[in-house]
């Protein structure tokens, strides 16, 4: 894709009176500097959100020369109820010289079967990284507006307009303050519970509870766990549990998650895993939840010049529900097809472009859902082959190792591997 280079419009705020961020508190309408509000005249590309995949849409159109605006109702760091894995494909979407703040570097797993028949697995190679979400999506946002983003955070958005059909040159995202800013393309990654996404007409057919409890512990305790995780396969069907060290931090990040309906039972589980691991004496510094939501596959990606990505847009591993990776990569992709809608003159070159998207999110993320729930099926019927095999078959383990590397997918191992294939068919039986 190319920049068009189209002219400036006169009516755009003039880029050197805005600062890098603008942070009114919370409720209150930012204020204009030097006669210049930032909400005022027509963005090329407002971006809702600004998280990973918010901020990678807003890195990729600023990149492509085009005037974008990052909304955000929170300021940055924020926390995240998140594990914090940096995986292969995670590190290869993030921008140029990005410095990944690495909390640890893992070389080594130990499985369990609902805390039975743990064995570790180690590697030489650096399986992936830990990160602390609040410093990750900070330097996310920082990387955005050092590309030429605009940043406001303290605003809600609360819904989209696009008045006269989806033919209209710009569209009004309206706010909570009862102000509005126009753009002519907008990109929704406003979570999972996003007000972008209802618009498009997003759908889901898997949603899971996560809860996590970040646990301060002795540096004894963290040297214990460094470069180690842990992973249980747990007693509901499709759950397990994480335990991830934040060793600078001095921080385990504890999780467990399973399908949304459990609650109770969830709960249970985590306490329960915590108990096992000797952890309980210790205080969480925060303790939360999350509800992760899988898009249905033909779920809409776009609607007129509105596209959705990350967790607005359902983008999620539905087995591992891995997420950071999937909004990365989707956020950058939906940056660089909205700074195409924004230049589109007609109806059909905005339908074009926003097809050319969602193609290019099927082809890509598809088919990588597609495989994982194939794998989440055949988990949830059979934990303990898939326990066995990670644990005593060398290939299997080297196929995990591979993946969380960014050197294959869970697609390509079932089309490669008729091992793979034969498990995920003897698990769903």
């Amino acid at each position: 894709m190319t920049d068009s280079g189209s002219p400036r419009d006169p009516s755009l705020p003039v880029e050197p009176s805005l600062p890098d961020a603008i942070a009114p508190e919370s409720g209150a309408a930012p204020e204009p500097l030097d006669g210049v509000d930032p909400m005022d005249g027509v963005w090329d590309v407002v971006v809702v959100g600004a998280g990973p995949a918010g901020s990678s849409a807003a890195h990729a159109a600023a990149a492509h020369g085009r005037r974008v605006l990052l909304l955000d109702k929170a300021e940055h760091p924020r926390y995240k109820t998140c594990g914090g894995g940096i995986i292969g494909p995670s590190r290869d979407s993030l921008p140029r010289d990005f410095k990944i703040p690495f909390q640890d570097r893992v070389h080594a797993v130990t499985f369990a079967l609902n805390g039975r028949y743990t064995r570790t697995r180690r590697s030489r190679r650096m399986l992936f990284g830990l990160v602390n979400r609040g410093e990750f999506d900070l330097r996310l946002v920082e990387a955005a507006q050092q590309a030429g983003a605009v940043l406001v955070t303290g605003v809600t958005v609360t819904g989209i307009e696009q008045q006269g059909g989806e033919d209209r040159r710009t569209v009004a995202v309206t706010l909570a303050d009862g102000r509005s800013v126009q753009a002519r393309a907008v990109v929704g990654a406003d979570g999972s519970a996003s007000r972008i996404g209802r618009h498009v007409g997003v759908t889901f057919d898997q949603i899971d509870l996560g809860l996590e409890a970040e646990i301060p512990v002795p540096e004894d305790v963290v040297r214990e766990w460094a470069g180690r995780i842990h992973l249980d396969w747990g007693p509901l069907p499709g759950s397990y549990g994480w335990v991830f060290p934040k060793t600078d931090s001095g921080t385990l990040t504890v999780g467990v998650i399973s399908a949304r309906g459990d609650g109770e039972r969830t709960k249970q589980y985590l306490a329960d895993y915590i108990r096992r691991l000797g952890l309980s004496g210790f205080t969480p510094s925060v303790e939360s939840g999350h509800l992760t939501r899988c898009r249905t596959e033909d779920s809409p990606l776009s609607r007129g010049r509105v596209l959705v990505a990350g967790d607005a847009a359902g983008l999620l591993e539905p087995w591992t529900r891995e997420g950071i990776s999937y909004a990365l990569r989707s956020g950058r992709l939906a940056g660089e097809w909205a700074a195409q809608v924004a230049e589109a003159a007609s109806p059909t070159e905005v339908r074009r472009q926003a097809l050319n998207y969602a193609f290019a999110i099927k082809a890509g993320l598809g088919v990588e859902m597609r495989a994982g729930r194939v794998m989440l099926e055949a988990f949830e019927r059979r934990p303990h082959l898939f326990h066995a095999a990670v644990c005593l078959v060398a290939p299997a383990w080297r196929a995990f190792a591979r993946t969380t590397q960014g050197q294959t997918t869970f697609a390509q191992i079932m089309r490669q591997y008729a091992a793979a294939r034969r498990l995920a068919a003897m698990a769903s039986r």
